[in-house]
């Protein structure tokens, strides 16, 4: 894992996250997509999946695995957003992105995605972010749009049965690939 030194971006502050962040990691996580603490905010996933969005175990991964990171951002030295990058060739994954529900609405998902999109393109030259959002999230893919991604009309399968995803309660769940051009 590459770690990065820590980066003030105005108020936010970047880090590379560790394993000692993994449970309030986790929570950051749950409350932004699932339960009445996700419905403060506009990212929630509550009417579409239930149960837990990841696990400790699932984040713990994602913290150590090689070629990757998950990005801590906080604010006066308390987390409140994370996203996953995963260095995947001349290309980027963007994941498990999460701000905290009541901190939705305000622009920092604006801050953070660029200034993720300039980490990746730092610190491994790619030329691509990439990211899958679930088909159903018309608003998200609208606000991701906007944001210069571009829906590719690729679909994969939603992971039904596999309740480290959450349990599904629709059976229309799919995948849309969304990518942009960061060279």
């Amino acid at each position: 894992m590459d770690i990065a030194p820590p980066r003030d971006s105005g108020e936010l502050t970047y880090r590379d996250a560790v394993e000692a962040d993994v449970p309030v990691l986790v929570r950051l996580i749950e409350s932004a997509y699932r339960g009445d603490s996700s419905r403060s905010g506009w990212t929630t996933e509550a009417d579409i999946l239930d149960g837990p969005r990841t696990d400790p175990e699932s984040v713990r991964e994602i913290v150590t695995a090689p070629g990757g990171t998950l990005l801590a951002v906080e604010r006066d030295g308390e987390l409140i957003a994370c996203c996953q990058l995963e260095h995947r060739g001349e290309a980027a994954y963007f994941g498990m992105f999460a701000v905290r529900p009541g901190l939705q609405g305000a622009g920092l998902g604006r801050q953070i995605i660029a200034e993720a999109e300039r980490i990746a393109r730092e610190r491994w030259s790619v030329r691509e972010m990439q990211m899958t959002v679930i088909s159903v999230r018309h608003e998200l893919i609208d606000w991701y749009v906007r944001r210069g991604y571009r829906r590719t009309g690729k679909l994969s399968p939603f992971p039904y049965g596999d309740e480290h995803v959450g349990v599904p309660q629709r059976d229309d769940l799919a995948f849309e690939l969304l990518v942009k051009d960061l060279s």
